[in-house]
């Protein structure tokens, strides 16, 4: 069996390292004409993430790349320390939450695939598919075609499979809010390692973690009209957090400003897989980066869907398998990220209320027991 894999950022390859596990070939066709070395700022990979790589024999090879990160401290604009919550639930050995370079799990992701023979192409850009009930082909952009026995979807947000899949899909949904960061290393900028701080700012919210290195990883979420894109944003950055008590005006003040980019995630998408062609990752249910979940998610549907076409008798039964197993976790997990989106765009009336019932809020998600649903989540091939 062939597959063919759509997309060749972190769940591609992730996608083609499970199959390949299971006795399955998969090779990956990627839109863009270059890798994505060197792209994009940092996420949070959960300790559910990890424990999901130990399948791919990836997952210390990924925390030996970025930073521990297990817990966070909610502070409100005025300096009010408005509670402590972890950052994910460590494992039984002790594994907890990392914060990596998108770029280094990039590289680790493919470094991996190919170490495994996966082929990728890049420059692929697929605009439609023929599934004639014994294959499947897609047809580039650029005239060429392939053919194999599934089509596996890890084209993201903007997935062109979930659009030639349903036409009727729902589209990205914008979370009011503009994302940004990067990492500086500046002597005045300093906290407690392996420790996320969350500001809720008056205008703006920033987080930011400090490396034993001390080097300060930093991202700002601002509330904006989508398209409301300035020719230079530190401007803007500066005064959303100059009336907050931290040190996140002057911080951007003086580190290299990068682009902001608008967060979107995905209302459910009702169909998931149809014939030899399925969903996976962010082109099924992408979620805010609120929730530190998506790199997670990925992986874990990779290695849930390889499971699945190796137990189960023929695609379509697989196909179904994985969505049953996995739409009730990941529609959960993107709910909740998009609470704390929302609060994060709140008003200045609405800002009042968040500060004053966050401590309530925090200590009842302090408690392991009600964190167990989102990183107590094990699955292995």
């Amino acid at each position: 069996m062939k597959a063919l894999v759509i997309g060749c950022g972190i769940g591609g390859p992730a996608l083609a390292m499970a199959l390949h596990e299971v006795g399955i070939e998969a090779e990956i066709y990627e839109a863009y004409g270059d890798t994505a070395q060197g792209v994009g700022s940092f996420l949070n990979l959960a300790s559910n993430g990890l424990d999901a790589l130990r399948s791919l024999g990836l997952h210390r090879e990924v925390m030996a790349a970025g930073i521990p990160t297990p817990a966070m401290v909610m502070w409100s604009g005025t300096g009010k320390r408005l509670g402590t919550v972890a950052n994910g639930l460590a494992l039984d050995d002790g594994t907890v939450s990392h914060t990596i370079l998108r770029s280094d799990l990039y590289r680790i992701m493919r470094d991996g695939a190919a170490r495994r023979g996966v082929r990728v192409s890049y420059g692929k850009r697929m605009v439609s598919f023929d599934d004639t009930g014994d294959q499947v082909t897609a047809t580039f952009e650029d005239g060429t075609r392939a053919k194999g026995d599934l089509l596996i979807a890890a084209d993201g947000v903007r997935s062109r499979t979930r659009h030639l899949l349903d036409p009727q899909a729902p589209a990205p949904r914008y979370a009011g809010l503009y994302s940004g960061g990067g990492i500086i290393h500046d002597q005045d900028f300093t906290g407690e390692p392996g420790v996320y701080h969350m500001v809720f700012g008056k205008r703006a919210f920033f987080g930011y973690s400090v490396a034993e290195s001390g080097e300060t990883w930093w991202f700002a979420n601002l509330p904006r009209a989508l398209g409301d894109v300035p020719d230079d944003w530190r401007p803007v950055l500066v005064e959303a957090f100059k009336d907050d008590a931290n040190f996140s005006a002057e911080l951007v003040r003086r580190a290299e400003i990068g682009p902001m980019l608008p967060i979107h995630d995905l209302p459910p998408v009702p169909v998931w897989h149809q014939g030899r062609v399925v969903l996976t990752g962010d082109a099924a249910h992408a979620t805010s980066p609120s929730s530190g979940q998506g790199a997670s998610l990925a992986v874990e549907d990779a290695v849930v869907l390889a499971r699945c076409l190796r137990d189960e008798a023929g695609h379509e039964a697989a196909f179904r398998r994985f969505e049953a197993e996995r739409r009730g976790r990941v529609e959960r997990v993107v709910a909740y990220a998009k609470t704390i989106s929302n609060s994060k765009a709140a008003g200045p009336v609405a800002r009042v209320f968040r500060d004053a019932l966050m401590p309530f809020f925090l200590k009842k998600s302090a408690s392991q027991e009600s964190l167990a649903w989102m990183y107590r989540h094990q699955v292995s091939l």
